[in-house]
């Protein structure tokens, strides 16, 4: 569990030098490919401002789109986000409502910024999306096909999105291709199940080198199990609120990233 590097507070000067340094040190040793977060706290970060959840999930929102700043400054590929979860549908309904008009209009914004295109960033939704409303649906739409010819950074969001759905989804497919298409139960192996992952058409996933976790949970709640589990990547779990999350806090995630591809190394050196 980390704290943040300045939760005793430094002067601006200081912090910024700070900063510089552990970007310095993170170009250094190595970025991650593909980072995943899982972005907790936007309504405990509400109650605790006396604020409205709905004033929470908007700043989060801001706190992505800042984050994806930072993964496009250090040359990260891969930045996935756990926007709306299976789970999610339980919550009350103006709440819903609020929250896919939200992920609605940031698309939206996506699929004509002048930031995306100039970048060439490619942005994708996985997950059970026919479960959205139609208009998230026509939001995802118009911003896939307005990226998807790009081959910058990948931004991705889960929306509707639950790990066991995704293996649950993969094994139908791959149950429809063996009845349909006269596929031999005995090729299917690890390579065939993740071409049946998310996206079900087009370029799935990589494995995921990082997961960040904000908001002093320590699990990782169902999120691209077959993507990160089988990599064995590293999760930084960390306390601050997702609207609170600071670019200190984020370089201190890369660096669990390195720490951890380093004890790798060195145990393989040793076998």
């Amino acid at each position: 569990m980390c704290r943040s590097l300045f939760a005793s507070g430094l002067p601006g000067p200081l912090r910024s030098l700070s900063e510089m340094a552990l970007k310095w040190k993170a170009l250094r040793a190595g970025v991650p490919e593909h980072v995943a977060i899982i972005q907790d706290g936007n309504r405990r970060y509400a109650r605790k401002k006396g604020f409205s959840s709905f004033d929470g999930h908007s700043r989060g929102a801001e706190t992505t789109e800042t984050v994806a700043d930072w993964c496009l400054e250090l040359g990260i590929k891969h930045l996935s986000v756990y926007t709306f979860s299976t789970e999610n549908f339980d919550r009350d309904e103006a709440e819903k409502e609020y929250l896919f008009d939200l992920i609605g209009r940031k698309l939206g914004e996506l699929a004509v910024s002048e930031k995306v295109h100039k970048n060439r960033i490619r942005v994708r939704a996985i997950g059970r999306i026919d479960l959205l409303p139609p208009s998230l649906q026509e939001a995802i739409r118009k911003a896939e096909a307005a990226t998807g010819g790009y081959e910058g950074m990948q931004f991705t969001l889960a929306l509707a999105y639950g790990g066991r759905s995704e293996i649950v989804d993969a094994a139908r497919s791959l149950a429809r291709e063996v009845r349909e298409r006269g596929l031999d139960p005995r090729e299917v192996d690890e390579d065939a199940v993740a071409d049946h992952l998310y996206p079900p058409e087009g370029e799935p996933l990589p494995q995921v080198d990082l997961i960040i976790r904000t908001g002093g949970e320590v699990r990782t709640s169902n999120f691209l199990p077959w993507q990160a589990n089988g990599n064995s990547c590293p999760v930084h779990f960390c306390f601050p609120y997702w609207p609170e999350f600071s670019r200190v806090e984020f370089f201190r995630a890369v660096r669990t990233f390195q720490a951890s591809r380093g004890r790798r190394a060195a145990s393989n050196q040793q076998a």
